[in-house]
């Protein structure tokens, strides 16, 4: 198949840029999902449309309408769990119209249009439609390069035009769509420029696996780029793909002046060489794998598995009769091109052998002994070392430093070549080595074999073993440019976050080699050279004279420079026909996605960037690039911090692969997908039998009853809660499930308050908060504190700390505390009024605060809510929650008295919560506080209905330390000065009483013995500020006095206990 591909092909490069793009997909349709609702992918609610990858089978619009309306008449129907016949009553549940919960057909474009009933369940489904059409269609993306508003760019990683999508894509655009909306919201001209790899390598992979070139295939690769330009969540005009006009424009030019500059030259060098596809390929494209003993392994091509990790000694004749030499090698073929053996200097064993030379047993060369310290370690093995310099890059520079000769012993597709003898012409590399060893031991030159440890290489895209290949390249000179790129972290030009990888950074730039960029590939951007054959020279063939090339920006500039060059010979022209490495054209993104090489508005304004965020599996082969083209071609950094989220593996802490059955597709986590549909998504790829039977029993292991129906904003918030975890994340579809019930209960809280406001409720301009109940100061203090840390993490790209601030609040304070705190509020009590109306205000503002604080985390649930809420009267609101004001803090909204006091009041809720009996949850019983001291007794008067409502307690009686213990209770310490009793029916258990009280005087010994350590400590006295020794000391007298209250409590339960009495 590959040959007829790459006669096929052989005119792609001939062609323009686009030409080429349009044949580029020799991709399977089944890599890609047909494009769905309104021509929009179905991923861009991940996000602002901007990832390629897996589309969603097409749903026309009636087909889509038909499945929602299905979906919400069945939830409207169904109702929440049922009811008793009463409460349906009360509620009108008999006469509800299941129309009245579905929301109308929105034309494409326009704002959505709501039911007049919010459903009684999320559907996220039928949240997320309509909403991203109509922000596309508004511009609310579109950043303008004439605004005066400070910019704020992002650089989308331009995912390969031939992958399919994975999760990885999901949480860079999770993370990057977050930053551009709470930055957009917070003033800020942002624009996210999105983008697509013409990845060459991995398209001649999909080509050489089988997929063929057909017009279907050139209109579908032009169709992924198409939805790009229809679906950014930026300048529509600068999605781009990097073989376009304007990004192949750039390629050019940047090549043509860093060759003018001496910083790209061609030489005859050891490259990664992939005998699969007949090219070299880049540093990344190569995954090693640590062996310690002897492995077999599956290569393509060979029918029987290759050994590896073994070290076979074997002997080489000396000259002038004077024995043999042992040396060693793992890779026993290469010995075909041994040109030298090397000894150190200092060894004693080998000085009578300088300057002498080895006889090669199967051709007769002479293998000079050479002397070189910088290879050698005469401790380790025999102390020689074989040299092939042609085919190991340590035996290449050794070969340099003494001149040896340079022999390539195999053809390009791995197969011995003429150099190795008669006796293993045209043998593979390993049906060679076999041979090589048998014959070896023909002669009596074998030894032995043992396992060693070693680092083996292989071609992540195909799976063949590398093979180091001397090759005529081309390459860039990276010593200045990595030197710039390296003083750009240290002097914090560059910020990279999180900071432990700026060592990872020195240590690489400090070591770096020069940059292979050529390849021999029909699918890339063709390299502007272009070579001169003169008709007296003596060697025809392209590349022999290195001073033949030329380098110019098209064919007739590099004609004009010939006819300069050779104005009185015969010549003709040939372009190179190798392509550039993808990461060449990838290096420029941040430049060529906003004009470069011309001098743009767009150039002037957004660049340098202000963030990239990637994973950090590419700080080096993409980042580090990025860094030092940007510098030497633009004179400054490309972006001032670079942000890398870690990498995700499955829930056991694998990393995801195929063949495990553990990949995700984001899309599937969205909408849901039963285990059977994962296994045809398997069956659908091209994993052979074995491996198609493993992934199924991964899926069945993993995926039991398939993936629920996640929806986008759950799976979005997820991905970015995750981001706390160091460089792993192992994912958990469950917790991401958890998210989406979350999002139920936020929709059931916006409900709540739609009904408790009321269809005549407007809020005021503004909102008198000294006048408020304590419960509505407290809930706005906290949810100051909220958008403090949310804003404070997202400035300092704590994003997991952000969602844990917004959770926090939304979760445990407002849900759980606030509105079941003021629904006593709404009864029809004519007294309650004031605080009645109070308590709608600050719902309305909690509701209104609280979905602009989430909705860069989850855009669809925040503005479908959102734009439930009435509008404030004599306020101009904006239309959409994306463009609206991100919360800040409200200076007059802090206050730290009400949260300490609140702060009791839930400790006192929650003790009293925990004596109910298990087997009665449910019932009220009689509480009874036991308040030490005025202070403490005016904080639970103050609260004492919302810690009836919150405990669920039928009544609650306020005690002083004068009033008897009531009787047959159950109690718990909430500090010193505040004791709570719960009234049970029935007999009260002595024992478990008794060993709530052990507990407790448990836990409140070890915090009185760890404080005290503390106090005595050697030095304390001297060295702690006198402010915290009183507060130290302040501590160890409220522990010893709740130690005494313990006693006190156990005492009296023994002597009840003794008296018969129960309680």
């Amino acid at each position: 198949m590959l040959p007829f591909l790459r006669s096929k092909h052989a005119c792609l490069r001939e062609t323009t840029p686009a030409t080429r793009a349009a044949a580029a997909i020799s991709l399977r349709q089944d890599h890609h999902r047909a494009l769905g609702e309104g021509g929009c992918c179905h991923l861009a609610q991940l996000g602002p449309r901007t990832i390629t990858g897996a589309m969603e089978k097409p749903l026309d619009e009636k087909e889509l309408e038909r499945k929602l309306k299905k979906d919400q008449k069945a939830q409207a129907a169904s109702d929440e769990p049922k009811k008793s016949e009463k409460k349906q009553k009360k509620k009108g549940a008999a006469n509800e119209n299941p129309e009245d919960f579905i929301d109308p057909v929105t034309p494409a474009g326009q704002q959505k249009l709501l039911a007049s009933q919010m459903a009684k369940q999320y559907n996220p489904a039928a949240v997320e439609k309509s909403w991203y059409s109509w922000w596309e269609s508004s511009q609310y993306f579109v950043a303008d390069a004439a605004s005066s508003k400070p910019p704020f760019v992002i650089i989308l990683p331009p995912p390969n035009v031939t992958g399919i999508l994975h999760i990885g894509h999901a949480i860079t655009v999770a993370i990057e769509d977050a930053m551009i909306r709470w930055r957009r919201m917070s003033g800020y001209n942002a624009l996210w420029v999105p983008g697509m790899d013409h990845a060459g390598i991995a398209t001649q992979v999909v080509v050489k696996k089988g997929s063929c070139v057909t017009e279907t295939c050139q209109d579908m690769i032009w169709g992924v780029i198409n939805f790009y330009q229809r679906s950014s969540n930026g300048k529509i005009s600068m999605v781009c793909f990097t073989m376009d006009e304007k990004r192949s424009k750039a390629v050019t030019e940047a090549f043509v002046r860093l060759h003018k500059e001496g910083l790209i030259y061609r030489d005859n060098r050891i490259v990664n060489w992939d005998c699969s596809l007949h090219t070299a390929i880049s540093d990344i494209e190569v995954e090693y794998f640590e062996l310690t003993e002897e492995t077999l392994l599956e290569v393509p091509g060979y029918s029987t598995p290759v050994q590896f990790s073994v070290l076979i000694n074997f002997a080489y004749p000396l000259g002038e009769g004077l024995g043999e030499i042992i040396v060693a090698t793992t890779r026993i073929e290469t010995m075909l091109g041994d040109t030298a053996i090397a000894v150190h200097l200092q060894d004693e064993r080998y000085k009578h052998l300088h300057g002498k030379y080895a006889l090669h047993p199967f051709n007769g060369r002479k293998l000079k002994i050479i002397c070189d310290a910088k290879l050698v370690d005469p401790t380790f093995g025999t102390g020689a070392v074989k040299i092939t310099p042609a085919h190991d890059p340590y035996d290449f520079d050794t070969g340099k430093r003494h001149n040896l000769e340079f022999i390539t012993i195999f053809t390009d597709d791995g197969i011995i070549n003429e150099n190795g003898g008669p006796q293993f012409e045209g043998k593979a590399r390993f049906t060679a080595r076999a041979a090589i060893i048998d014959a070896l031991k023909a002669k009596g030159l074998y030894r032995d074999a043992k396992n060693n440890t070693m680092r083996l290489g292989c071609c992540s895209r195909t799976k063949d073993i590398v093979e180091p290949m001397m090759k005529p390249q081309w390459f860039v000179d990276c010593s200045t440019m990595a030197k710039a790129a390296l003083d750009a972290v240290k002097s914090k030009r560059i910020e990279i976050i999180p900071s432990q990888y700026e060592q990872d950074w020195y240590r690489w730039l400090e070591n770096m080699h020069d940059w292979c960029i050529s390849r021999q590939l029909w699918w890339g951007h063709r390299i502007p050279a272009w070579y001169v054959t003169l008709e007296d020279d003596e060697e025809k063939d392209m590349g022999s004279y290195i001073d033949h090339w030329i380098i110019a920006r098209n064919e007739s500039d590099a004609i004009l420079e010939a006819k300069q060059w050779y104005s009185e010979k015969n010549y003709h022209l040939d372009q190179d026909p190798d392509v550039l490495d993808t990461w060449f054209s990838s290096g420029l993104f941040p430049l060529s996605v906003l004009g470069w090489p011309d001098s743009t508005a767009d150039l002037s304004s957004f660049y340098p960037t202000c963030v990239l965020e990637t994973g950090l599996d590419i700080l080096f082969f993409w980042v580090a690039r990025m860094v030092m083209m940007g510098m030497l071609l633009a004179g400054d950094v490309p972006f001032r911090k670079v942000y890398l989220h870690p990498i995700i593996r499955d829930p056991h802490g694998r990393k995801m692969a195929k063949c495990l059955g553990n990949v995700i597709d984001p899309i599937d986590v969205i909408n849901g997908i039963t285990l059977e549909d994962l296994g045809k998504k398997l069956e659908n790829g091209n994993l052979d039998p074995n491996e198609l039977e493993k992934a199924k029993e991964g899926q069945k292991k993993d995926f039991p009853n398939g993936i629920p129906e996640c929806g986008n904003d759950a799976l979005r918030f997820a991905l970015i809660s995750y981001t706390s975890q160091s460089d792993k994340i192992n994912l958990d579809i469950k917790r991401v499930h958890g998210y989406r019930q979350w999002c139920n209960k936020l929709w059931n809280a916006t409900r709540f308050a739609m009904n408790k406001l009321g269809d005549q409720y407007t809020p005021p301009a503004t909102i008198a908060v000294c006048s408020m109940p304590p419960v509505c100061k407290w809930i706005l203090s906290v949810l100051n504190k909220a958008v403090g840390k949310t804003v404070s993490s997202l400035e300092a790209y704590k994003f997991s700390e952000a969602t844990s601030s917004i959770y926090s609040w939304w979760q445990y304070q407002l849900c759980n505390v606030f509105i079941e705190a003021i629904k006593p509020y709404f009864n029809e009590s004519q007294e309650l009024e004031s605080a009645r109306g109070a308590c709608r205000d600050t719902l309305w503002l909690c509701l209104d605060t609280g979905l602009r604080l989430l909705h860069p985390f989850m855009p669809y649930i925040t503005e479908e809510l959102w734009q439930r809420l009435p509008q404030p009267k004599e306020a101009c609101r904006k239309d959409s929650i994306m463009i609206s004001e991100y919360p800040s803090v409200v200076q007059e909204w802090t206050n730290d008295k009400i949260e300490n006091e609140m702060e009791i009041v839930l400790d006192a809720v929650n003790k009293l919560r925990s004596l109910r009996p298990h087997t009665d949850i449910h019932e009220r019983c009689p509480a009874f506080v036991l308040c030490r001291g005025v202070e403490i007794s005016a904080t639970i008067q103050c609260y004492q209905s919302q810690i009836a409502t919150l405990a669920s307690i039928s009544s609650l009686k306020i005690l002083t330390e004068d009033d008897p213990t009531p009787p047959n209770c159950a109690t718990n310490i909430v500090n010193k000065d505040l004791s709570v009793y719960l009234q049970l029916r029935g007999a009260v258990n002595t024992e478990a009483e008794r060993e709530k009280l052990r507990k407790k005087r448990e836990e409140i010994q070890k915090q009185h013995d760890t404080l005290s350590q503390k106090m005595n400590a050697s030095g304390y006295r001297e060295k702690a500020p006198q402010s915290k020794q009183d507060e130290d000391m302040k501590k160890l007298t409220a522990l010893l006095e709740e130690l005494e209250i313990i006693t006190d409590a156990e005492s009296e339960l023994n002597a009840n206990n003794r008296e018969g009495t129960m309680y």
